[in-house]
């Protein structure tokens, strides 16, 4: 008999064996309201599918490998031969396999195909963050290849196809490929324009020799990167195929692998391209114009995959709360854990809520729409990245020691949690963008506007946000230094909108008087304690 010190007890079960999908009412609400009648049945089927499989013993435990077992550059072979491969662990093919699979690279050409496939990104991204990166950039590649429609025709297919072969070979013969990008370089950041990597026109029709060095290039084992390149009319796109149709390896030179905070099962490398062959893709000149729709959609991808952080360790700390008892009950059940767990139930849903919005404004793909999105992505991106961190970091607290230590998963979420307000432009270069499109691009504001405009009315705290949200926009003075202060109100009232016309009145009302109505305090868990937070937090509880 084990001695009485050694008995379990007061323990909360692992959050397991359940369907990630169906147990998360938002996410399940959002999908019903954007995807058609017909179509909801087929969709519901394959996202539960999918969330029976995230939810498994099995996928967690592919997680846990593929992040203890990170990737390994081999630069040359035994014999000295240069091969610039990066070692995976089988865990990390069998998450990208399954993400291809389940359709997260097929967004562009099925009907309701970004909601479906932005729902099914919240979903598995809960399984494990780091390989969402390839699925992320894969995806976005196809409206920048449209440009060009014969290189469209030619890699649209292998792009969207849910067959996942792993290996570098010619993408001709493969059933599927992967896409991964190169824009930044150690001088210039964000500042792309102060890219030096500099291309040479040779004798084939839009084919290009590059020369130059990219200082982050993820997911490097990908088929082929689009990346930006100093042409003699000016910064320019390319493709550049990992390996070349007669069978050759591309020059594609692998530096090292980065040492990084998080994200740990993806490969994030510095690239040396030497006579590099590559195919324009667009203008010369016009790189930017050309890769634009691919950064909207990554950026998209940040949201979702920052509103997937938050729901996981979300839904961790309500369940840890739901077993776990102290001080004569459960935690749940406590006046002061209960406003803590609504408070992070509510940037959830809002994040969640946001982001399938977003989705739906891809698929409805009308003018209207597009100068919508124009606006609300960066915006949106800005905000719900720059929350993730403190959501999950919060949540982590709500397990006390238990979620400071690793086998909790927590701490591999907080490490992950910082990584999608940076990617893609961090805070400030989505809040100069806002500006630039304010001042540029009258109907964006316009499409915004009329968006937050459709919950006018409803709630008084939404209206006196939205009056001074117009009050913030009709002066220009000094807009740069506040932007991130515009941003945010525009983020906060959008948010409330769509909750005050979709969610329940507890949330709506919770999230109006606390981040439009200033009835909070600076840190979670300072909500009104006269709000119905008990149903807050049961409405975010993830069954098992």
């Amino acid at each position: 008999m084990a001695p009485s010190t050694h008995t379990v007890t007061n323990q909360a079960p692992p959050l397991v064996g359940y369907d990630v999908y169906t147990s998360d009412q938002a996410l399940t609400e959002g999908v019903e309201r954007h995807v058609a009648p017909e179509l909801l049945d087929g969709v519901r089927e394959d996202l539960s599918l999918l969330g029976r499989t995230a939810g498994s013993a099995q996928a967690q435990e592919w997680g846990v490998q593929a992040n203890e077992n990170p990737p390994k550059l081999r630069t040359h072979d035994r014999y000295g031969n240069r091969i610039d491969e990066v070692e995976f662990h089988p865990a990390w093919h069998r998450l990208l396999g399954k993400a291809v699979s389940s359709g997260l690279t097929n967004a562009w050409g099925r009907p309701a195909g970004h909601v479906r496939r932005a729902a099914g990104f919240l979903v598995w991204t809960q399984a494990e963050a780091g390989h969402g990166c390839p699925v992320s950039m894969t995806h976005a590649s196809v409206p920048a290849l449209r440009t060009d429609p014969a290189l469209a025709a030619q890699w649209e297919p292998r792009l969207t196809s849910e067959v996942y072969e792993q290996g570098l070979r010619p993408a001709s013969v493969k059933a599927g490929s992967l896409f991964g990008m190169g824009m930044t370089e150690k001088q210039g950041g964000s500042d792309v324009r102060a890219n030096t990597t500099w291309a040479e026109p040779i004798a084939g029709d839009g084919e290009y020799l590059l020369t130059g060095h990219k200082w982050f290039c993820s997911a490097p084992m990908c088929d082929g990167f689009l990346v930006l390149a100093q042409a003699s009319g000016g910064l320019t796109c390319f493709l550049v195929p990992r390996v070349l149709e007669d069978g050759t390896h591309n020059v594609f030179r692998i530096q090292r692998l980065k040492d990084k905070l998080g994200n740990k099962s993806n490969a994030s490398s510095e690239v040396e391209f030497e006579g590099t062959w590559a195919r324009r893709v667009g203008e010369e000149g016009r790189g930017v114009r050309t890769i634009i729709e691919m950064v909207a959609a990554t950026r998209l991808d940040c949201v979702v995959g920052s509103a997937a952080l938050m729901r996981q360790s979300v839904a961790q700390a309500i369940h840890h709360s739901a077993y776990r008892s102290a001080f004569g009950g459960l935690l749940i059940d406590k006046p002061l854990m209960r406003n803590v767990l609504a408070d992070l139930a509510l940037e959830s849903e809002a994040a969640t809520t946001l982001a399938l919005r977003l989705a739906a404004a891809y698929d409805a793909d009308t003018e209207q729409e597009r100068a919508f999105l124009r606006l609300a992505v960066p915006a949106a991106k800005y905000w719900v990245t720059k929350r993730c961190t403190p959501t999950v970091a919060e949540a982590l607290e709500c397990l006390g020691g238990n979620g400071y230590v690793e086998e909790s998963g927590l701490p591999r979420l907080l490490r992950e949690s910082p990584l999608n307000s940076i990617w893609e432009g961090s805070g400030n270069v989505q809040a100069l963008d806002v500006l630039r499109a304010i001042q540029r691009e009258p109907q964006a504001l316009n499409a915004f506007l009329q968006e937050v405009g459709k919950a006018r009315g409803a709630d008084h705290r939404l209206d006196a946000a939205i009056k001074d949200l117009l009050s913030e926009l009709a002066d220009l003075d000094g807009i740069e230094a506040r932007a991130r202060r515009l941003v945010e109100r525009m983020a906060l009232v959008l948010q409330g909108s769509l909750l005050v016309r979709w969610a329940p009145p507890e949330v709506a009302d919770a999230f109006c008087a606390s981040r439009l109505g200033g009835d909070w305090g600076t840190a979670f868990g300072t909500l009104p304690h006269t709000l119905d937070l008990a149903s807050v937090v049961e409405r975010a509880r993830a069954v098992v």
